[in-house]
């Protein structure tokens, strides 16, 4: 007998306000607790010291999964000038001190270093894998985790004022693309200014078309689930492919799509398309040559 799958089949988008002090995969679990959802996913981790948006997928969401964690991201952030820790965040070791606070001005001209694509080395106590083996599993063993400097892009990074600001903090906001570590950009700039530092405090405000503005927390969420239709805080599963063209196909194409049959379409469009039949969302598909193959077939 095959087995049954646990929980209601469930599927959109919640555009979740993670508190401090979690992990993204206890976010998860809760969500999953609270919707008693058959399948869940996040469109990209947030450390358990950060707040703010994690995008949680649900049921025929955890399709578009890879198309949010690709999406532009944006963050406010404060770096506690003077101590280095080995995770580069305040949860860490000291590991390097400096009695150095680098002056508004001197940072403001080291910043441009930082905006574009630029070479990064990702933290040690990081989600990355080894040798099949995550990066900060090897750090709290104690040993060393070679890793590799990569090409990320920073869009804007810029001073912003924030509640700690004073001679040992500085706030900062950045918008950036997918792989960009913020507790990197931290340690880096600390030492261009010739001093040290960690992320003290970190909020990611916006990914891809997720706003934080319009994110809901745990506690509202568990206030809402008893008394409120889940329309009222689930975004459908197109929200993740805002960025994506659109092809309207007729029902019977539809049908024939859904069973994997590619079609010849009349259309100019190339590469990667979201596919509709009216309102509906019915695959990501992808053009060449006049000919639609699906690659996700959805079933709402």
């Amino acid at each position: 007998m095959a087995k049954r799958n646990r929980g209601r089949p469930i599927s959109g988008w919640l555009n979740l306000d993670k508190p401090a002090g979690m992990t993204s995969t206890q976010a998860v679990g809760a969500v999953r607790r609270l919707l008693d959802a058959q399948k869940v996913g996040h469109g990209g981790t947030l450390d358990p010291l950060a707040t703010g948006v994690l995008p949680i997928a649900l049921g025929e969401a955890t399709k578009t999964v890879a198309y949010v964690m690709d999406g532009e991201k944006e963050y406010e952030f404060t770096i506690r000038w003077g101590e280095e820790r080995d995770t580069d965040d305040a949860e860490g070791a000291v590991v390097a001190t400096s009695e150095k606070r680098p002056a508004r001005a001197d940072v403001e001209a080291a910043l441009p270093a930082f905006i574009g694509d630029i070479t990064q080395l990702p933290p040690a106590f990081s989600a990355l894998k080894v040798a099949g083996e995550r990066a900060y599993d090897i750090s709290r063993r104690g040993d060393e985790v070679a890793l590799q400097p990569r090409t990320v892009t920073v869009r804007a990074f810029t001073p912003a004022r924030g509640a700690l600001d004073d001679a040992d903090h500085m706030t900062f906001h950045v918008v950036c693309g997918k792989g960009t570590y913020v507790r990197a950009l931290a340690r880096d700039l600390a030492r261009a200014l010739g001093t040290v530092g960690h992320v003290a405090a970190l909020r990611r405000t916006r990914v891809g078309p997720f706003q934080a503005d319009q994110a809901i927390s745990l506690d509202r969420l568990a206030d809402l689930v008893h008394s409120a239709p889940l329309n009222s805080v689930l975004l459908p599963v197109k929200t993740a492919l805002d960025d994506i063209p659109a092809l309207a196909i007729t029902g019977g194409e539809a049908e024939r799509l859904k069973a994997g049959q590619p079609l010849r379409v009349p259309s100019r469009k190339q590469g990667i398309v979201q596919v509709r039949s009216g309102d509906a969302l019915i695959a990501l598909g992808e053009v060449d040559d006049g000919l639609l193959r699906p690659l996700r077939v959805f079933n709402i």
